[in-house]
């Protein structure tokens, strides 16, 4: 079996090694050691850090990734059918993400085109103008951003 140093696979997938170390710290990435206690790391963890960097950008925690790995395969390099198996739950949480997104893209876009600069009608940032009750000025800036009350 083809065993990649921590370069390797840090050149390969992209990731830092820092980052390599950290996955297998966090149980999610296993290596071998060799004998002068270098790691090691099977072809087949190119497809786990694919599948962990996919896995969060859809909004899975660490631990719902390390859940989702504990159920491949130790004995053999994962199939397409396992990988299928693991991204099928996802399939709810991408809509309800892509959902979400929609629905920020769509608020942005009638926010900015509304032109309500005292953010009254805001449902976004301003529900209810709860904002205007503190008084004039921006009350979402930190204080060194805000200008002088007039």
């Amino acid at each position: 079996m083809e065993l990649l140093t921590i370069g390797e696979l840090g050149a390969r997938s992209g990731l830092a090694p820092s980052a390599l170390r950290f996955y297998e710290s966090q149980g999610l990435l296993p290596a071998e050691r060799s004998a002068g206690r270098q790691r090691r790391y099977p072809r087949s963890a190119l497809r786990r850090l694919a599948f962990i960097r996919s896995a969060q950008r859809v909004g899975l925690s660490l631990d719902e990734v390390r859940e989702a790995l504990a159920g491949l395969p130790d004995t053999r390099t994962p199939t397409v059918a396992d990988w299928r198996r693991l991204s099928a739950g996802w399939q709810r949480r991408l809509d309800e993400r892509i959902a979400e997104l929609e629905l920020l893209r769509d608020s942005l876009t009638s926010c900015i085109g509304c032109g309500c600069l005292s953010l009254r009608r805001c449902a976004l940032s301003n529900p209810g103008d709860a904002a205007g009750r503190s008084g004039p000025g921006a009350r979402y800036l930190p204080a060194r951003l805000r200008s002088p009350a007039r």
